[in-house]
C-alpha cells in the first residue's frame, strides 16, 4: 500500500503519533487506546507494516512496533521538493498578477 494511503486513515495517524510520542510500543499497548478491537488495531498494523511505515519486532509472545524513520525522511524530501514546487508555481503567479496589475493601472491612469 502507498505510505500516504497508509495514512489517510484517522486510526492508523493515531497509532504514528502514538509510536512517535513513546519510540516504541506492543501491540497489546497500543490496542488499550482504542475502542477497536484488537483484531482490527492488528489489521491497521499490518497495513503500516505493508506501507514500510512502521517495524516490527518479536519479543518472545509481544510484538513491538516502531516507526520506520528511513520511510518518514524519505516522505518528508518528497512533500519538500513539493512544497519548493508549488512555492516557485505560486511566485511565478504572483509576478504575474502583480504585472497585470500595474498594466491596468497604467491604462486606467491614461483614461
Amino acid at each position: 500500500m502507498d505510505k500516504f494511503s497508509a495514512l489517510a486513515d484517522p486510526t492508523r495517524r493515531r497509532i504514528m503519533e502514538m509510536l512517535a510520542a513513546n519510540r516504541a510500543l506492543s501491540a497489546s499497548d497500543i490496542s488499550r487506546h482504542f475502542d477497536s478491537t484488537p483484531s482490527a488495531i492488528s489489521q491497521h498494523l499490518k497495513v503500516l507494516r505493508e506501507a514500510e511505515l512502521v517495524q516490527m519486532e518479536k519479543k518472545a509472545q509481544q510484538r513491538i512496533y516502531s516507526i520506520n524513520m528511513a520511510e518518514i525522511e524519505e516522505m518528508e524530501q518528497w512533500l519538500a521538493r513539493m512544497r519548493s514546487f508549488w512555492n516557485a508555481r505560486f511566485d511565478a503567479l504572483e509576478a504575474l498578477l502583480k504585472a497585470d496589475d500595474e498594466k491596468n493601472k497604467a491604462r486606467n491612469k491614461k483614461t
